[in-house]
């Protein structure tokens, strides 16, 4: 079966006749250690479609219960439940979850297993080495990509913390949270604020469309005139397209009550648009919500933070940096996640990881090492570490 028809219908994996396997994987699911996350990898649906594919799968007891999911429906759609994590790690062949390995994981990844995650690793070098050194196979949710370009595993988080930057800026631009006390929409004879969205991909765009419906005026800035063009054809007319450049950027500051910064680049470090001195131009009180923090972030001043303390304030300018912003809406996020990563965890797990990104090009660009070596180029580049090309040229 082609890549493109796994990323256009999912029905063939959840409907098929179960195929023989000539071996069982056994499918390990622990509970996130990250902090404030709240998904799980799995849904028991998930369990179920590999258990009848004589696939064994392993649920850290608990896993789910962020997400409202408890253990009695995982042992009920056929998962052997397991206390610790440490187990888990030890008897399975690929591990599936949802943040990347923390550091008191890594000890527990072996050579030869697969790690199925989001990993961003241009932003960590030290998770870089960790997982060089395992000689595991990482396979990042994030680089997945189909022959147009599409991410659809990194889509669904997209759409989540695009929606959930215009919430938080909301929240943060109160006064008692020392924002500037501006109601987004403003109300008769008062001004609505201003939002600057700096990129208009996925989370750009779902930011956008929020901060419209809440009647805020809105800049959204891209370089790519095709997606421009496209975005002035969508969005209401309290949204002004601009093509994006320094002087575009600095003139919209200076007007922003709220700044997301919305920008990708797959599996590279995100570009720096906003430099400490350009804080300065700033309002008092402005807010700065930063959703590319998981690539290292797109403005200078950013550093990560946590749901339990999500924000600082450099010059004014409050910081928003959480990495893991879809983890406060647990529930949401794993069934947004979790439809769209089981057909791949299904074909991982009846092939290999080696047969399947031989196999599925989205496979083989979402391998970012293999065995000790790196097989994506733009993590090669960041830290200068040596290209494999085993699956890509």
């Amino acid at each position: 079966m082609g890549a493109g028809s796994i990323l256009s219908h999912c029905r063939p994996f959840l409907n098929r006749v179960p195929a023989k396997v000539e071996f069982e994987m056994i499918i390990g699911v622990p509970k996130e250690v990250k902090l404030d996350e709240y998904r799980v990898a799995m849904l028991p649906v998930g369990v179920e479609e590999l258990t009848r594919r004589g696939h064994k799968v392993l649920i850290e007891v608990g896993a789910g219960l962020g997400s409202g999911l408890p253990d009695t429906e995982y042992a009920s759609a056929g998962a052997e439940l397991v206390l610790e994590p440490a187990e888990i790690f030890a008897r399975a062949d690929m591990i599936v979850k949802v943040k990347e390995p923390q550091a008191s994981e890594w000890p527990m990844i072996r050579k030869g297993q697969t790690v199925f995650t989001y990993f961003h690793f241009a932003a960590d070098r030290e998770l870089t080495e960790a997982m060089i050194n395992s000689g595991a196979a990482a396979v990042a949710y994030e680089t997945l990509a189909d022959d147009q370009g599409r991410l659809p595993l990194l889509t669904p988080m997209s759409e989540v913390a695009g929606r959930m930057s215009v919430q938080e800026g909301a929240k943060y631009l109160e006064r008692p949270q020392m924002g500037r006390g501006i109601l987004l929409g403003g109300v008769p004879g008062v001004a609505p604020a201003n939002i600057l969205i700096l990129g208009g991909g996925i989370v750009g765009a779902n930011a956008a469309k929020i901060a419209a419906g809440f009647n805020a005026n809105v800049a959204i800035l891209d370089i790519n005139m095709d997606r421009l063009r496209y975005l002035a054809d969508v969005m209401p007319p309290n949204v002004d397209v601009l093509f994006s450049d320094r002087h575009i950027i600095r003139e919209q500051l200076r007007l922003a009550d709220l700044v997301i910064g919305a920008v990708l680049i797959p599996g590279a470090k995100a570009p720096r648009l906003i430099e400490r001195e350009q804080l300065k131009e700033m309002k008092p009180g402005s807010v700065i919500i930063d959703v590319a923090i998981d690539q290292g972030g797109c403005i200078a001043t950013s550093r990560p933070t946590t749901h339990s303390q999500p924000t600082y304030i450099v010059d004014d300018v409050l910081h928003y940096c959480v990495t893991n912003m879809p983890g406060a809406v647990g529930r949401t996020s794993t069934f947004a996640l979790c439809n769209v990563t089981l057909p791949w965890v299904i074909e991982i797990a009846q092939r290999g990881i080696e047969e399947a990104a031989h196999a599925l090009r989205p496979i083989a660009r979402a391998v970012n090492m293999f065995a000790g070596e790196v097989t994506n180029r733009p993590v090669a580049e960041t830290f200068a570490i040596p290209y494999s090309n085993r699956f890509l040229p």
